[in-house]
């Protein structure tokens, strides 16, 4: 029986760690075909051997978020190894929580890099192919923090989510018709993104906050039923959170 999911080719970034990893190994389960993209080559490539030997078909692609070339020659990798791309999944982030007192314009800079220019470089990417195609999936993971302000310490992490959740509104919108778009938002998840904030109180609250964090595979569950959808259905928004998790 097909489940709308096996022989689909999926490209994934941040997929080292994390959700990203955790829907690699759900997908592939499931009979896709993943391309797994992230900046530690050695983590994908076990990653990688791992599928295969369980019978999945996987690659993985070395590639940083913040750089436009490498996210089109990511693309590019899939077309050339699998013909085609049908869901990308932009899950590559960074949450430095800190006090806007502290102006860690650093960090600033490099979340709306990476939580921001990441996807629009994914989207970049992807959009020309899917157009040609017609057909395709966008999934964004944004956060519950991209539906409300994750503050103090997380006002900028957060905007750079609210944004996400705008640009992928307005995909959908624009080019929709044979053009998924999915948003992902997650509560606390374990994942590394807890360890993100260089600011110690910050990390220790962060990391306390997340002891009520569910597994990351109920993401990629959750990714997995925002695929399997017959082509006419389009599920925009997931929103999930621990059961315990007020905010």
């Amino acid at each position: 029986m097909s489940n709308n999911i096996s022989g689909k080719v999926v490209v994934i970034t941040g997929a080292s760690s994390g959700l990203g990893e955790a829907t690699a190994r759900h997908l592939s389960q499931l009979g896709a075909k993943v391309v797994l993209a992230a900046r530690r080559k050695e983590r994908l490539e076990q990653l990688v051997s791992e599928l295969v030997a369980a019978g999945g078909e996987a690659v993985a692609y070395q590639t940083d978020v913040t750089r436009a070339d490498e996210v089109k020659a990511l693309i590019q990798g899939a077309l050339d190894t699998f013909g085609r791309v049908d869901v990308l999944v932009n899950n590559a982030g960074l949450m430095a929580i800190a006090p806007m007192s502290d102006v860690r314009v650093e960090e600033w800079d490099r979340m709306i890099d990476i939580n921001i220019k990441g996807v629009l470089y994914g989207i970049a990417a992807a959009l020309p192919v899917f157009q040609q195609q017609n057909a395709g999936h966008f999934i964004n993971i944004a956060s519950v923090a991209g539906i409300k302000v994750f503050s103090p310490g997380g006002t900028v992490y957060s905007g750079t989510k609210f944004a996400v959740r705008a640009i992928s509104e307005g995909l959908r919108h624009e080019v929709g018709g044979s053009i998924r778009t999915t948003t992902i938002e997650p509560g606390a998840v374990d994942s590394e993104l807890k360890f993100g904030s260089s600011h110690q109180q910050s990390r220790d609250f962060v990391v306390d906050f997340y002891r009520q964090a569910i597994p990351a595979e109920s993401v990629a569950r959750a990714i997995a039923y925002a695929i399997e959808q017959p082509a006419d259905v389009d599920i925009n928004e997931i929103v999930l959170r621990p059961t315990v998790q007020e905010f």
